[in-house]
């Protein structure tokens, strides 16, 4: 009875051990967890043996050998320039130009007109002032312009503005019959048929300008 009592007694101390040894594996392990692991050490070079290396001779500067400090140096800045001078000031805008003015038409004073008559095949070449009434046979004819192509125009052309009225001659004891308009427009030298006179009797055409009528220069200011 007494060996197993010992038996027994000699059970519990080993269980109390274990119990023991496993609440301290706890522990450390909850210890090692919660602090962090520490970064590995460089290994420590060997100390240089006394006798094999000898230590170089420090070296340092003579009190002759030090440099005077270097004076400052320059500001790198550029200085400040002057106000910019008068000749900066922006140009006043150049006055426009003027386009070149077109060459004036020649004007002149007389026309020289051509009538045919249908009916007696006749033809009469005349003058016509300007703004004079001029008769041929029951046509009145009255030019207000006479004029040819300017230098800058493309063709050379003579031009007239004519105005024709029909006005038949008074016959003895009667009045004269009212007159009426039957043309009226301009009258092409080089090409007679562009604007041609209408009438059953008579054809009229325009055959040249006359004395040319001077201009005066404009006057000075």
């Amino acid at each position: 009875m007494s060996r197993r009592a010992s038996w027994i007694a000699a059970a519990a101390v080993l269980a109390g051990l274990a119990g023991t040894g496993a609440a301290f594996a706890r522990q450390a392990a909850v210890q090692s967890a919660q602090t962090p692991p520490t970064a590995p050490q460089a290994p420590v070079a060997p100390a240089a043996r006394a006798a094999g290396v000898q230590q170089a001779p420090e070296l340092r500067p003579s009190p002759s050998s030090q440099t005077a400090p270097a004076p400052a140096a320059a500001s790198s800045q550029p200085a400040p320039t002057p106000a910019a001078a008068s000749s900066d000031k922006p140009a006043p805008p150049a006055a426009p130009v003027k386009p070149p003015e077109p060459a004036k038409r020649q004007r002149y004073a007389i026309a020289i007109m051509q009538a045919l008559d249908k009916v007696t095949t006749e033809t009469m070449r005349f003058e016509v002032p300007v703004g004079q009434p001029i008769r041929y046979k029951t046509l009145v004819f009255t030019v207000r312009a006479c004029e040819t192509a300017a230098t800058d125009e493309v063709a050379p052309e003579t031009t007239a503005y004519v105005i024709v009225d029909t006005q038949p001659k008074a016959q003895a004891g009667r009045p004269a019959p009212p007159g009426r308009q039957i043309y009226k427009g301009w009258m092409y030298a080089s090409s007679p048929g562009l604007n041609p006179l209408e009438h059953p009797v008579y054809d009229a055409w325009l055959i040249a300008c006359k004395q040319s009528i001077l201009v005066a220069p404009p006057a000075k200011p």
